[in-house]
């Protein structure tokens, strides 16, 4: 099978696709045929060597949307069976953008109904991370909370969530991105200046560090999204850091959520897994509203 690998680390060119063996799985997971991938910043922090591997085949890809092909009879999972799951694949020699893709079978959900496998595919990773980002945050309904790159994937189901919450949000994004993250339930929109001290929390998707921390009120909590990036905390402030993990049952939950209308799946442009180089050369463009998304 094909699947999207970098062997040396660089730019989008270090990005190959190579021909390797199917995976097979073992007890306890799940083997899918990917119908859908999408691309993610992790990607390309992979892609640069950011998070180690150096002399190792490291494959990309976290997001799946796709069907059973083997494995998961004793998690009720069978041949043919529409899924999306979440791939952890932190520096492992084969990530979703492939073919084939081996999970645990509890990281594996039912595919939303409403959606086709490439709307599917920007689910797992951007809205577990924003669901578990908001739990470390523990608001209450009618707190109010700053999310910062609202406009971003991230930012984008948190606004979603917490708003569904009852949490009054407030989105940090560029000018132009207002009447968007308004349309996700913003109930405040900040494109420029940002009181400090102004809000209970903060969700910093764009990762501002201490220039979000400065917004948060004494007492209040700063959750980020890159473990380790976080800033120290100060004045009371609880700070964390989101790591995400894979989790079927809560990845259910917002499959329901998307298909009740509560999330929006954002597709910014779709690729061929060939194509995968291109796809990264127009992430580091930026500007990317929606998420860019592989079909093998």
């Amino acid at each position: 099978m094909r699947a999207a690998v970098v062997t040396s680390f660089g730019g989008p060119e270090a990005v190959r696709v190579d021909e390797v063996e199917v995976p097979e799985p073992g007890a306890g997971q799940v083997r899918i045929k990917v119908a859908a991938t999408a691309l993610n910043p992790v990607d390309v922090g992979l892609r640069e060597g950011v998070f180690g591997g150096e002399g190792q085949t490291v494959g990309l890809g976290w997001d799946v949307a796709g069907t059973v092909d083997a494995g998961g009879a004793a998690a009720g999972w069978g041949a043919g069976d529409e899924v999306v799951a979440l791939h952890h694949c932190m520096v492992k020699p084969l990530g979703a953008h492939a073919e084939y893709v081996v999970v645990p079978a509890d990281a594996v959900a039912r595919a939303p109904r409403t959606a086709d496998a490439v709307h599917a595919a920007t689910l797992p990773l951007n809205a577990l991370t924003a669901a578990q980002a908001l739990d470390l945050l523990a608001l209450p309904a009618g707190g109010s909370l700053l999310v910062t790159g609202a406009a971003g994937a991230v930012g984008g189901y948190a606004v979603q969530l917490a708003a569904h919450r009852g949490i009054t949000v407030t989105a940090l994004a560029r000018e132009d991105d207002e009447e968007l993250v308004r349309s996700l339930g913003a109930a405040h929109f900040a494109g420029g200046r940002v009181e400090a001290g102004g809000f209970d929390a903060v969700l910093d998707a764009a990762v501002l560090g201490g220039r979000a921390l400065a917004w948060v009120r004494d007492g209040g909590a700063y959750a980020g999204v890159i473990p380790g990036a976080e800033p120290a905390p100060e004045r009371g402030v609880r700070v964390a850091a989101v790591e995400v993990v894979a989790d079927g049952a809560r990845l259910a939950e917002l499959v329901r959520l998307a298909d009740e209308g509560v999330l929006t799946l954002r597709v910014a442009e779709t690729y061929p897994l060939a194509d995968v180089v291109k796809a990264h050369a127009r992430l580091a463009e930026g500007g990317v509203r929606g998420r860019l998304v592989l079909v093998p």
